[in-house]
């Protein structure tokens, strides 16, 4: 049966859900999207998902149709909809469809295009959270701006591909040598002196959400934190390793680049930030 997608301001079959060929997220990538997980029906962190997406935006001076009120709103119809029970909204904003193909924003009034799907996904008890994945590094071949979330995501694809090749469950991209994040996954270490490590928020990476909800939970429980950059020599040399993101929550990383990560195989911390992360997403989904 075909899912239902809503197209700026229409619920309609995916398979006949459209845009222009001049819109400018075909055209140019501009545009911002966003991906919320859903667990037992309800979605998940999507107050941060929302917040970066205003952010986001705003960075590129693109107005959002609707208030964030009302996409979440179109988002839990959405998710009726389809009856969907545990798996992913993808929801994505352009700078609409000009008359022409022109670099410069459009001078007229043109109005943004919203598009939002959903798709099934079981993260709570997916396999490689119980045996853990191995990542390949690249080189981090992206622009600038990386705190915005473009759809601009070639570098990521390429990033993504390689790793399919390779057998691998996720890439970690290198800049200077050092890690900045994965293709679709805030990375994160954990020391011998048991400190956990990601990079700090900058310009270099996605302030991702579940990896603020994750560094909030750990904190609580009054883990030690450093937000840092570090080496893959310090990950290979690291009791264990992982990454965050709304469709894996927290997976562990149990090899970089073929080589093992502490015992090769998922560790007490990453195991349990997922047990508590995943608490958390039942307790407050929305």
């Amino acid at each position: 049966m075909d899912s239902i997608a809503y197209v700026n301001g229409s619920f309609v079959p995916l398979s006949d859900a459209k845009v222009s060929v001049l819109d400018r997220g075909f055209l140019f990538a501009d545009g911002i999207y966003e991906v919320s997980a859903v667990l037992d029906g309800k979605l998940v962190d999507n107050a941060s998902h929302l917040a970066r997406l205003e952010r986001s935006v705003g960075e590129i001076k693109l107005k959002l149709p609707e208030t964030v009120e009302r996409i979440t709103e179109l988002q839990k119809e959405l998710i009726a909809r389809n009856k969907l029970a545990n798996g992913l909204v993808y929801l994505q904003v352009t700078r609409g469809a000009d008359t022409a193909r022109d670099f410069p924003f459009p001078k007229g009034e043109v109005k943004p295009t919203l598009v939002m799907f959903t798709s099934e996904k079981d993260i709570i008890n997916a396999a490689s959270a119980k045996t853990g994945i191995n990542v390949i590094t690249v080189p981090d071949i992206r622009w600038e701006r990386r705190d915005i979330k473009s759809v601009a995501l070639l570098a990521q694809v390429l990033a993504k591909q390689a790793a399919a090749e390779a057998g691998a469950g996720e890439a970690w991209m290198l800049e200077d040598g050092l890690v900045t994040e994965g293709g679709s996954s805030s990375a994160f270490i954990l020391t011998q002196n048991d400190v956990i490590v990601t990079r700090q928020n900058s310009n270099a990476i996605l302030p991702g959400c579940t990896r603020k909800a994750v560094l909030a939970l750990a904190a609580e429980r009054q883990l030690r934190i450093e937000e840092r950059a570090f080496t893959v020599t310090e990950a290979l040399a690291a009791k264990e390793a992982f990454i965050t993101s709304a469709s894996s929550f927290v997976q562990p990383v149990v090899a970089i680049d073929g080589k093992q990560v502490g015992s090769g195989k998922p560790g007490p911390m990453a195991t349990r930030l997922r047990e508590i992360y995943v608490e958390f997403a039942k307790a407050t989904g929305v």
